[in-house]
């Protein structure tokens, strides 16, 4: 019975890496003489926000980090102590052979000290673009503390990132380029609505501002459409939001929607998925977008959307930054259904690259399973 224990932070909040997981856990429980196990520091009690297999094991070490304060905060320093205490007894009583951690938090650094005789895997679910522009700019200390992270990482037996591009920002030989998993759909989006829309975590990184921006050149041209952002605001970026759409006059055509459960069903109500971010490692929902046939226009930021998008098959891929040459790909593709319907067709054929079974064959080599 080979044992992987996955130890995160949480899973009851909607994100890429919570979904990814819950896809990855189902598939392995179904394997035979494999258990799954999912250890979070702070469940605070709540559901899985995504369904899992009643064959993988929950456990919580109810740790409870204060998110409001910074992570070298005395009262978070003696909930990182609490932490490892617990995590080291889970594991020595659980003795995983496999333990997988997606998420950064303070076991990033004990993890290869406390692993046992495990395989230890660090997933790297956020562009290490990020992390370069730091070491370039940032001063000393933080130079030092990247540095510090990049010694720690090399003790793990793999890290995992989900594109080649990522490769460069990992400075070990212990890489491995795995994507996300998407299990493949018959959901189809419906390429005569005139309707765009864009998701993700309403934070500054994605750059949702830009995307209203633009819409500005768009709702002259085309005054019909209408854009529809979804998402679960984060430091306040959606009153912002909300303000910057109030004062461009554009409370009619552009409106901010609740996260949802499942996005795949909303998008068969579009005929368009527009991505403004500043980086993507490799979002989840492009590839939900292709599932049902969305074609994407994408900025061609560092380092996803270009190891998704297969450009002007099933999408479009723009200067980053570039609001014109956004408004004028927008407006080319709104103003022509053929070209909306072609991409559509493409669109389900690309993403079966990327179906569950094709990338946890990779996986299941991985780990001998």
């Amino acid at each position: 019975m080979k044992k992987i224990l996955i130890a995160t932070d949480q899973i009851h909040l909607h994100g890429g890496i919570e979904k990814v997981m819950a896809t990855k856990v189902n598939y392995w429980a179904n394997l035979p003489n494999v258990e799954v196990i999912i250890l979070t520091s702070e469940q605070n009690n709540l559901p899985p926000r995504y369904s899992l297999d009643n064959r993988v094991k929950l456990l919580d070490l109810c740790v409870d980090y204060n998110r409001k304060k910074s992570y070298l905060s005395i009262e978070n320093i003696v909930k990182a102590i609490k932490h490892f205490v617990r995590q080291r007894k889970i594991f020595k009583k659980i003795n995983p052979n496999i333990i997988i951690s997606p998420s950064y938090s303070f076991d990033h650094f004990w993890l290869p000290f406390i692993k046992n005789n495990a395989l230890l895997i660090k997933e790297c679910h956020s562009s290490g673009h990020n992390s370069l522009k730091q070491k370039a700019s940032t001063s000393f200390f933080n130079r030092i503390k990247l540095g510090f992270n990049d010694w720690i990482a090399k003790k793990y037996n793999h890290i995992i990132v989900l594109n080649e591009d990522e490769k460069q920002y990992i400075s070990g030989e212990n890489t491995v380029v795995i994507p996300n998993p998407i299990d493949l759909s018959d959901l189809m989006a419906d390429v005569r609505a005139k309707q765009v829309i864009a998701a993700g975590r309403l934070s500054p990184i994605k750059r949702f501002d830009k995307l209203i921006e633009a819409w500005v050149l768009v709702h002259k041209a085309m005054p019909d459409w209408q854009l529809h952002i979804y998402g679960q605001d984060y430091l306040n970026t959606k009153q912002m939001l909300q303000q910057q759409i109030t004062d461009l006059g554009l409370d009619n055509v552009v409106v901010l929607k609740d996260s949802v459960p499942n996005i795949p069903e909303v998008m068969t109500e579009y005929s368009i998925y527009a991505m403004t971010s500043e980086s993507e490692c490799f979002p989840m929902v492009l590839l939900e977008a292709l599932s049902v046939g969305l074609p994407i226009v994408s900025f061609d930021c560092p380092n996803g959307p270009r190891n998704i998008i297969k450009n002007q098959q099933d999408g479009i891929l723009v200067p980053s930054g570039d609001m014109q040459a956004l408004a004028n790909v927008l407006l080319k593709l709104m103003g022509n259904i053929e070209n909306r319907s072609v991409m559509s067709r493409q669109a389900k054929k690309n993403i079966e690259r990327f179906s569950t079974s094709s990338v946890m064959k990779q996986w299941q080599r991985l780990l001998g399973i």
